[in-house]
């Protein structure tokens, strides 16, 4: 194949942003306000921010980032041929309403609390489908992200039908000071490694009176309030008072659970508020204000203290509404601006002054090939228990078990879950990632099986006298199929400059077929397909 391209393939993947023209819709004042805090910024430190992006590269874009899926080719055409002034606008709400929304958003948060049936987590399949199903519920509802919390932290009965006590099952140690670490991670953003010993006691024994128990269906697990339980120092033995982050000290009582008093602060504190939009903007931006983004301590300040603030009360005040705060965000220039550097901004990697390119996560990045070719991928479990079948035709991003999984996700850095941290997703591009897309029979295979992406299609002839219609292969001209193509792979319009490479590239070759496959083979190894830009 390579040797079919007489290396015409690096002009087809040499692809132009399309950025002449771009305009940024009217954005709402939340949004404004978050273009001046960080443009205030830039000015601070000399930064010229980027050109805003093309509408090719923001639907692209904005599908990837919101729902985890590329547009089809019908979508592409339909937004790149309206002239509506507030279509990214109306677009960011259609999105919102997608299950698709939901089936990403809770591969994120599964990430996050760490949702698998093996170890370390061991929920078993049952209790995964629960939990799975129970956060996909709350996303696709947008339930408040205060009652999100609560919900996890206060919770209390059978780990199959109370699928929010999955929390205390979903790590490696059911014991108060593990708990204590999770819950910090999970919900401030911070690691309890540079914490005092005083602190991480005192937060942990508002979790000292955890109780578990079996039932007799298998692998069932019940979570309770149990009074009878007191969390002691393992170090002096001695009772340890329930401590607040901030230092309150709040009393025992035999009768009220302690992880309400805890749930009660938690979300009405700053760390609650400002951990959640800082996730929310990285997962977006590809940076965290404060980065890590699950790393928040006195000696790593966030990068716009005024902006995580603004954020925190926008997520605060619309009744911690998640979707207002990916509204707003999106709504930005600040997210819709060119990831294309200018000579100013070439070295800003913090700052936002442009959108940070960044690889497509394994999991949509399988989908996305698999939407192309139309194929499917086979997952299963190694757990011989039920609830583990994968049905053929699910995508990636909805499956719940981070047990489950395939050579293909473990290639792209599909995370373990077994710590709940962001950086055990690894997006770093490597040689082995490079050679799967370029010569795996995986792929090839998959690149085979889409006819009509290549230009074939099927019509109806008159059969002899007697006889049925039979069904012979057309084909659409090479115009139309390259835009076929295009349109379906990188969600734009070819070139000119691509079409005339193209369009001699059918002619040379003669095989419809097989230039077909090549140039989609071409397209699919572009660094615009398999990153986010």
């Amino acid at each position: 194949m390579n040797m079919r391209l007489n290396n015409r393939w690096c002009l087809v993947a040499t692809v132009a942003l399309l950025v002449a023209g771009a305009a940024y819709p009217v954005p709402n004042k939340a949004s404004a306000r978050i273009d001046k805090l960080v443009e205030t910024k830039l000015d601070e430190l000399g930064i010229p921010p980027s050109d805003p992006c093309s509408d090719e590269v923001f639907l692209r874009r904005v599908y990837l980032d919101v729902i985890g899926t590329l547009p089809t080719r019908e979508e592409a055409q339909r937004f790149l041929a309206s002239n509506a002034p507030n279509k990214r606008s109306d677009l960011i709400e259609e999105l919102f309403e997608r299950p698709e929304f939901a089936d990403y958003w809770s591969l994120k948060w599964c990430d996050l609390l760490r949702v698998k049936a093996e170890f370390p987590s061991k929920l078993w399949p049952n209790a995964v489908q629960a939990y799975h199903r129970w956060i996909r519920t709350a996303l696709f509802n947008n339930m408040p992200y205060d009652e999100f919390a609560r919900a996890m932290l206060t919770s209390s009965g059978s780990n199959f039908r109370a699928a929010p006590v999955n929390f205390y099952r979903a790590m490696p140690k059911r014991e108060p000071v593990e708990i204590a670490r999770i819950v910090a991670l999970t919900f401030m953003g911070m690691r309890t490694d540079h914490w005092t010993q005083q602190e991480l006691l005192g937060m942990a024994a508002f979790f000292g009176n955890v109780g578990y128990k079996t039932t007799a269906e298998w692998k069932e697990e019940i979570v309770f309030f149990d009074p009878t339980l007191r969390f002691v120092d393992p170090q002096s033995g001695k009772p340890v008072e329930p401590r607040l982050p901030d230092g309150t000290l709040v009393p025992l009582s035999e009768t009220r659970d302690p992880r309400i008093d805890f749930a009660d602060w938690l979300v009405g504190s700053k760390a609650f508020s400002q951990n959640a939009v800082n996730r929310i903007w990285y997962w977006l931006l590809g940076r965290g204000i404060v980065h890590e983004a699950d790393d928040f301590r006195e000696d790593n300040p966030p990068q716009n203290a005024e902006l995580l603030d603004f954020l925190a009360g926008e997520l605060v005040g619309s009744g911690f509404d998640l979707r207002h705060v990916y509204r707003i965000i999106l709504n930005s220039k600040t997210y819709q601006r060119s990831s294309i550097h200018n000579e100013g901004n070439l070295a800003d990697e913090s700052n936002f002054s442009r959108y940070y390119v960044r690889r497509l996560g394994a999991e949509v990045l399988i989908d996305a090939i698999c939407q192309i070719t139309q194929t499917t991928e086979s997952y299963s479990s190694e757990i011989p228990e039920p609830f583990t079948f994968i049905p053929e035709k699910e995508r990636s991003i909805k499956l719940a078990d981070g047990s489950i999984t395939s050579p293909f996700l473990d290639l792209y850095g599909r995370p373990p879950r077994d710590t709940g941290y962001e950086s055990e997703r690894n997006n770093t591009p490597s040689s082995a990632q490079k050679l799967h897309l370029l010569n795996s029979t995986h792929i090839q295979q998959k690149l085979l099986n889409n006819k009509e992406l290549f230009g074939m299609y099927y019509v109806q002839r008159e059969g002899r006298k007697g006889q049925d219609k039979k069904l012979q292969t057309a084909w659409y001209p090479p115009e139309k199929t390259l835009e076929n193509m295009y349109l379906s792979i990188l969600s734009r319009y070819p070139t000119a400059q691509e079409k005339r490479v193209a369009l001699a590239y059918f002619q040379e070759v003669k095989n419809r077929q097989l230039a077909g496959v090549d140039l989609v083979w071409a397209l699919m190894n572009t660094k615009e397909f398999i990153y986010k830009h």
